[in-house]
């Protein structure tokens, strides 16, 4: 169980390294620009992560909670990575339209992220995320553990999506 819980801090860890690399040399502008009225702005992308990630955090810990949880099966999350296929943010998730400087975004993906690992570090038996589900809005009964996947398999999917709003920039 050890490998599982470093393999998921390594991936947490290198894919918001890569999320803020990607958006470290952009200006205020070209944060806040939106390619066009339909597509979010590189900041509302950043923001929907911090929602998300919050989100997903209480989710889990909901999930844990339940006294009459049950196991649910493991789903195919790795789908989150393909692009070509589009998902309709629920509105909790939804971005501001405020715009946001690099620092105040960091600040919000620090903050969420270390409310994450603030509860995962001090989950004993992290074994116990395969035991229990919640409800998610695509996958529908999802394992706990998955959840935590899913921060940053999301991340990384939103990392491309940074990659396409840049190019049109």
């Amino acid at each position: 169980m050890v490998v599982i819980n470093v393999k998921v801090m390594e991936s947490l860890t290198a894919t918001r390294n890569r999320l803020v690399n990607e958006i470290s040399d952009l200006s205020y502008e070209n944060l806040n620009k939106k390619p066009d009225a339909d597509t979010w702005s590189v900041a509302q992308v950043c923001h929907h992560l911090y929602l998300t990630e919050s989100v997903f955090t209480q989710a889990i810990i909901y999930g844990l909670n339940k006294v009459n949880g049950r196991k649910a099966e493991t789903k195919p999350i790795q789908l989150t990575a393909d692009r070509t296929q589009k998902a309709k943010a629920p509105d909790m998730v939804v971005p501001g339209n405020d715009p946001l400087e690099f620092q105040q975004i960091t600040e919000l993906l620090n903050h969420s992220r270390n409310l994450f690992f603030e509860f995962y570090n001090q989950l004993e038996d992290k074994s116990i995320l395969k035991e229990k589900s919640t409800k998610h809005p695509l996958f529908g009964y999802l394992p706990l553990d998955q959840w935590v996947e899913l921060i940053y398999l999301h991340e990384e999917r939103h990392i491309e999506q940074i990659k396409e709003i840049k190019s049109q920039l």
